[in-house]
């Protein structure tokens, strides 16, 4: 813990607009590009083979580029020498012919492959996702503000439901500038930062309310930045255990893993910004004071009654 108070609040000013401006852009981007659909939500082609031997994955990959099939997602199916290999449609190309081509690419003299199967994927599963995730997200953000409501007061409720729009904005905008791929794993993904985040900005959020107690004569500015210098250990602690994790798994987890681990890894580093610099500035804006937080007592009456 550190002796002595940190005054993160002092580039309030600084921070805030540097999130507008970071929230503005990637709305931007947004609008303008979109995001980058992978086969989750776009449909295309399902095929999974079988090996004689069990096949480097790596190695199939760089054979399916070599023959066109740069966007195609390879995963074991089953066993190791079963391949589930998922590619984008093709205009005016069935499944079958598909197939075979996915066949020629992988063969290999010394070992063998056969076609399993061959199928389309139709994009009206991806829309239906789409908006269960959709929904999914808005109905977590309703339940979270609820949530803080109850357990602190309607200022904190604000400021975390900030920091969680801010933390999806800006990941979903890295995705959308740079055209990464956006499947069910990155959705998946995206809500785990939501409750990342949300786990972080309570930590802090719980101390401001210890302090606010124990600190009724300081002032709000104090009470916050004492705050967070407090819990600042464990969210570095946390955030950077957390990140090596990540970290070895976008290095070492494969192509299937990459967006996952990407997404997980703009969200940590963005939800930790946001506890301190968004979260908490967002309750100071909102004017929180100790009258806030202090519940009120039931005065004890003596009726004479033992």
């Amino acid at each position: 813990m550190f002796k002595t108070t940190i005054k993160f609040l002092s580039v309030r000013r600084i921070t805030t607009i540097l999130s507008i401006v970071l929230m503005i852009l990637s709305g931007s981007s947004l609008l303008i590009r979109g995001l980058n659909p992978g086969i989750d939500f776009t449909g295309g082609f399902q095929i999974e083979v079988s090996f004689q031997e069990a096949p480097e994955i790596q190695q199939v990959r760089l054979d399916l580029s070599r023959s066109g099939f740069d966007d195609a997602i390879v995963q074991n199916s089953g066993s190791a020498t079963d391949l589930m290999i998922r590619t984008a449609p093709r205009e005016g190309v069935d499944s079958r012919k598909v197939g075979n081509q996915i066949i020629e690419a992988v063969s290999q003299s010394s070992n063998n492959v056969e076609l399993l199967s061959s199928e389309y994927v139709s994009a009206q599963v991806g829309e239906e996702l789409t908006e269960q995730g959709g929904l999914a997200m808005i109905f977590a953000l309703i339940m979270i503000m609820i949530y803080i409501v109850f357990r602190f007061q309607w200022k904190f409720s604000i400021g975390a439901v900030l920091a969680l729009i801010h933390d999806v904005l800006i990941t979903l905008g890295i995705f959308s500038f740079f055209q990464l791929t956006f499947d069910l794993a990155v959705l998946a993904a995206i809500l785990a930062v939501v409750g990342y985040s949300l786990n972080d900005t309570i930590v802090i959020f719980d101390r401001i309310r210890e302090n606010f107690r124990s600190m009724r004569r300081s002032e709000t500015i104090e009470i916050l930045n004492s705050s967070i210098t407090q819990t600042i250990s464990r969210t570095i602690i946390t955030s950077s255990t957390t990140l090596m994790v990540l970290l070895a798994l976008y290095f070492m987890g494969g192509q299937s893993l990459s967006g996952f681990s990407i997404a997980l890894i703009i969200g940590v580093l963005i939800g930790t910004y946001s506890s301190i610099f968004v979260a908490s500035t967002s309750v100071f804006y909102l004017d929180i004071s100790t009258t806030d937080l202090l519940t009120s007592k039931r005065e004890e009456v003596d009726d004479g009654m033992p």
